[in-house]
């Protein structure tokens, strides 16, 4: 029986935003701007103290409550931000590769969480796996339908394609890995040819995406695919988090605007640099929202995710509560 073909779009960005972050850093500093994040401006809410000066007997009293006490259950941290990433193959405009990062620049953590190409979502009142969010409507519905179900808001997005992954890599010279299992996979049809002995190796950024890329060999394809991703990035953000980097500037800038689409500005992006320079990689964690394979989709666990939207992904001050999920069944 044949071995069944990989997917050429594989969940390879994990290791993205850190570079990313890293190069938009010494973009800014190259280009002498850094602006701290802000989010998009809404229009303002009413208050607790505004709906307390409402007349108990005016008929909008009691939708000022209401509002008000929208409020205080939407009252966001200080310096903390969600921002979706999600990997694309160059040309086919699909990704299956989705990221929330959870930056908290207060308490200097970063929380990234994967979010399963395969999890059930519904989009225009149908069940569909939630990476087709990203190929029906692009990053916009995509991050609408995660917002959705994680009752936080997505604040910004980034996308990124192969070719970016590849020269972000090699521009810093590679990558020193260890390759958990031995790799041996061929695909002519796709002229894919994936081939490393288990051990520490020095990737280039072309084998490094095979690497991410391979999943035939792992107990747990999939899961084993994932954890392996989730390391390679540990070792990448060491890497890149180097004081030498710094005289690779115009070469990380020339790279983050070919092949970076984000709605976040440059001086957004510097800020978040300084920030993951100032708290290091052992500041970073991973996990994967939790969920049962039923298939087609894997369904979400709804205890599990709200105990990790409020340990990891939160930006409001109060805790989340189920009523403010909605994961479909």
């Amino acid at each position: 029986m044949p071995k069944k073909q990989p997917r050429r779009r594989r969940s390879w960005s994990r290791t993205f935003l850190l570079i990313l972050f890293v190069a938009a850093a010494l973009t800014g500093i190259y280009k002498s701007v850094v602006r701290p994040m802000e989010l998009p401006t809404k229009e303002e809410t009413p208050t607790q103290e505004d709906a307390a000066s409402q007349s108990s007997t005016d008929p909008s009293a009691e939708d000022a409550a209401a509002q008000a006490a929208l409020a205080a259950h939407t009252e966001r941290k200080p310096n903390f931000f969600t921002i979706l990433v999600s990997g694309v193959d160059d040309g086919n405009g699909g990704s299956d590769t989705n990221i929330l990062f959870a930056i908290d620049a207060d308490s200097g953590s970063i929380h990234c969480v994967s979010i399963p190409r395969d999890t059930k979502a519904i989009i225009d009142g149908k069940a569909h796996k939630i990476n087709y969010a990203y190929n029906h409507g692009g990053s916009e519905l995509l991050a609408d339908t995660i917002s959705d179900q994680l009752g936080i808001p997505v604040d910004f997005t980034v996308t990124v394609g192969l070719k970016g992954f590849q020269a972000l890599v090699d521009a810093i010279g590679g990558v020193d890995f260890y390759v958990p299992v031995d790799m041996d996979y061929d695909d002519p049809t796709q002229d894919l040819h994936i081939h490393f002995q288990q051990g520490q190796q020095h990737l280039t950024g072309a084998e490094a995406l095979e690497v991410v890329r391979f999943r035939e060999g792992y107990a747990s394809q999939d899961l084993g695919r994932m954890e392996t991703q989730q390391k390679f990035l540990k070792t990448v953000a060491k890497q890149v988090l180097k004081p030498g980097n710094v005289a690779k500037v115009a070469t990380f800038a020339k790279i983050f605007q070919k092949y970076v689409d984000t709605d976040l500005t440059l001086g957004n992006l510097a800020w978040l640099g300084q920030e993951a320079f100032s708290m290091g990689s052992d500041n970073i964690s991973f996990t994967t929202l939790s969920g049962t394979w039923k298939s087609p989709y894997i369904h979400l666990d709804p205890d599990a995710v709200l105990h990790l939207v409020n340990e990891s992904l939160n930006p409001y001050v109060e805790d989340r509560t189920a009523a403010d999920l909605n994961i479909p069944s």
